[in-house]
């Protein structure tokens, strides 16, 4: 029943030698096209309940806590979900992976603008994010097995510029909706499922599994990409025999940088998820700002943040993979950013350092992201993402949501402002290991080069 999403077989009629670059850039872009579209897809979906979140409050009679409840739901159960998703996409065809996890989630949408029941929300909400952990491993993994490390990090960062359009799309989604619907909270979710299950048809058309199921050359072979893993060895292969169990103890669960990576990843999406899940609330109750002005907000926090997640990455290209120092810049003016959002009682100010904002936090997330799918062999690229995911979602997230809306209840704002940078310094300590550490492997490269 569910053959269509094992590995193609290779393909048995290989692209003649002088056609193979061509093909390769030809392919390269649909899969690109693929990935972006499609993640954008998966963002619309799992937002449409952040943006809403005032007017189903006023709607349904929620608390900020009963909202924060719901949204965990959906982290603890996204951090799960992709710790399992995440090693099954290291035995999946990438391509029909990311589809079927998008179509699921749209079908369980429709779900959730059906029904006012916090039980029945926070149900689905947890079902949801189960199909939801199938979309970041799927295009992790495409992105590893179709470029090399000298264009990795740019298009890495394009893919992950998806996060942050995602979110205004879904904004335009949900204003869209309101309009055509006069104001139905129910519509706005059904829209954001009709415009999901488009793109999840565009997904099988558009993207590939492996360069070696459509005749190419694998990434390893076109490029010589090689990984170095954390005792120095080098490795190109893709597939593996080893069991999921082997592969996530031997490469993720006794991989020290990792660890150090996921750690680090946890605390900027406590940073994220701080901020971007409370600014329709933050902005209102404390900062004054009219309700529909915080609601585009979030979606503006979140676009402003493409330009400059490409241009990190593109210069962790250019550092030949330093990707950590990137990172230690981004956080250091992260943590001066996050004092004007605070303390400011000016608009305008306010305004400019989430734009600002959104560059620091998601440039540095989207670096980590590619750093521990560096850290670990193609076939354990999956692995890796939800081994990271769950520390993400079941840490990050929910202490973002659950915690910071309970805390906000008792104390006030400024227990947010607490959590979020204590987050922040922990991710510039982390930081400073992998630093060491990209110098160490970037030494045994120029070795192995010289030799």
């Amino acid at each position: 029943m569910f053959s269509f999403l094992k590995p193609a077989p290779d393909a048995k009629v290989k692209v003649p030698a002088e056609k193979i670059e061509g093909t390769y850039r030809w392919r390269q872009t649909g899969v690109l096209l693929s990935i972006c579209i499609g993640y954008i897809g998966y963002y619309i979906i799992r937002l449409i309940f952040t943006t809403e979140q005032n007017d189903i409050m006023k709607a349904y009679g929620f608390t900020t806590a009963d909202i924060g409840l719901v949204m965990s739901c959906f982290g603890i159960g996204y951090g799960i979900s992709k710790l399992f998703m995440g090693a099954l996409s290291d035995k999946s065809n990438p391509k029909w992976y990311l589809a079927t996890g998008l179509f699921v989630s749209a079908i369980l949408n429709f779900g959730l603008g059906a029904t006012r029941n916090l039980y029945m929300m926070m149900f689905l909400m947890l079902v949801m994010s189960v199909a939801q952990g199938m979309g970041a491993a799927a295009c992790q993994r495409t992105v590893q097995l179709w470029w090399g490390k000298k264009w990795r990090g740019t298009v890495y960062a394009v893919w992950s510029s998806a996060h942050n359009a995602g979110a205004f799309v879904c904004v335009a989604v949900v204003q869209l909706a309101t309009l055509m619907f006069t104001g139905s909270i129910a519509a706005v979710f059904y829209t954001a499922s009709v415009v999901s299950i488009i793109i999840a048809i565009f997904i099988v058309f558009a993207g590939a599994d492996r360069p070696a199921t459509v005749g190419l050359p694998s990434v390893g072979e076109h490029t010589g990409d090689e990984v170095v893993l954390d005792d120095g060895k080098a490795t190109a292969a893709e597939l593996t025999d080893l069991s999921l169990w082997q592969i996530f103890v031997k490469y993720i669960l006794t991989n020290k940088i990792v660890w150090a990576i996921t750690l680090t990843s946890m605390s900027l999406y406590l940073v994220r998820y701080g901020i971007m899940s409370w600014i329709p609330s933050y902005l209102t109750q404390f900062k004054g700002f009219d309700p529909g002005t915080a609601k585009w907000l979030v979606g503006i926090f979140e676009l402003a943040a493409v330009p400059g997640v490409i241009l990190m990455g593109a210069i962790s290209d250019l550092l030949k993979d330093r990707r950590a120092l990137v990172c230690i810049g981004c956080v250091i003016g992260l943590l001066i950013c996050l004092t004007t959002y605070f303390f400011s009682t000016s608009h305008i100010a306010i305004i400019v350092v989430l734009l600002i904002m959104g560059s620091l936090i998601y440039a540095p997330l989207t670096l980590v992201g590619l750093m521990v799918n560096e850290a670990v062999p193609k076939f354990a690229v999956g692995s890796s993402t939800g081994f990271m995911g769950f520390f993400q979602y079941i840490f990050g997230e929910t202490l973002a949501t659950a915690l910071i809306g309970i805390l906000v209840a008792k104390f006030g704002w400024i227990a947010s402002n607490t959590v979020l940078y204590s987050a922040a310094g922990l991710a510039l300590l982390l930081l400073l290991y992998i630093a060491i550490h990209e110098h160490r492997v970037a030494k045994i490269v120029a070795a192995d080069q010289a030799e």
